[in-house]
């Protein structure tokens, strides 16, 4: 399986788009980074393959319409407690 993410940072004012193929690790190797550390998993998607998770990546990207509705269906995952 490939996967597409969203983090979110500790402060809640920063997300990071990623792709990957071991959700886990890549989560412990954020963990690990000063820069991403104590950022929290908010969403990901689940490919059978890397060209489709790497698609969708880029898309939300580079194509503000995905990225905008993507917030909106996160709306409440988005929020800092």
């Amino acid at each position: 399986m490939h996967y597409l993410y969203v983090i979110q940072s500790p402060c809640g004012r920063r997300i990071y788009v990623g792709q990957t193929s071991d959700l886990r690790r890549r989560m412990s190797e954020h963990q690990a980074m000063v820069k991403h550390r104590g950022w929290r998993l908010v969403y990901y998607e689940a490919y059978r393959e890397t060209a489709d998770a790497v698609r969708r990546k880029r898309r939300l990207k580079h194509h503000g319409a995905g990225w905008r509705e993507l917030k909106k269906r996160l709306m409440h995952s988005l929020k800092m407690i």
